[in-house]
């Protein structure tokens, strides 16, 4: 299981290159050495989440949606068959919010990853999830396909607004425009 929480601290100076191998420690063999499939699986991470000439600069000196992205590659490249997502588009601009939910859509579906995500964006949650759960106050008060849980009634009880809900044209997922606040 990897897990990306939303908020992350690194060290000084530490490069992209430097955290996404962290990822790997869990694999390091009895010399606690990175072997050269470790290697690989640190390179694909950052080919995936687009940072190649980030990958010597310190973490600390990256944007907030460039600092995302690292660590995103760091849970990327303990290549688990599981993800825990907090929040992980925080930072990103609409244009990588999109990529990184992309991508995580591709590992779902053509590796067989599992993806549990904390989204506050309703309408990427539509489109992206098979899966919607709404909590408010600690309490599930709905769970099921988007389509069935994403309704005016819904985003009236939970966030106290008034909102239309249609099918995006492209994707066919629901989407939500609010319209007034109770």
């Amino acid at each position: 299981m990897a897990i990306l929480p939303q908020a992350h601290e690194v060290p000084p100076e530490l490069t992209v290159l430097e955290l996404v191998s962290q990822g790997r420690f869990p694999h390091v063999g009895a010399l606690r050495m990175l072997r050269h499939t470790d290697d690989e699986a640190v390179q694909e991470a950052i080919r995936l989440t687009r940072l190649e000439h980030l990958m010597d600069r310190p973490v600390d000196t990256l944007s907030g949606g460039e600092h995302q992205r690292a660590w995103m590659a760091l849970a990327l490249a303990q290549q688990t068959d599981l993800l825990l997502l907090d929040e992980p588009t925080t930072f990103l601009d609409v244009g990588h919010q999109l990529d990184l939910l992309g991508l995580v859509s591709r590992l779902n579906r053509d590796h067989g990853v599992t993806v549990v995500m904390v989204l506050h964006d309703l309408n990427h949650a539509a489109r992206f999830a098979d899966r919607m759960i709404a909590v408010l106050g600690g309490e599930v008060v709905a769970d099921g396909p988007p389509s069935e849980v994403l309704t005016p009634g819904l985003l009236r009880e939970c966030f106290g607004v008034e909102a239309s809900v249609m099918k995006d044209p492209r994707t066919g997922a629901p989407m939500c425009i609010p319209h007034t606040t109770l």
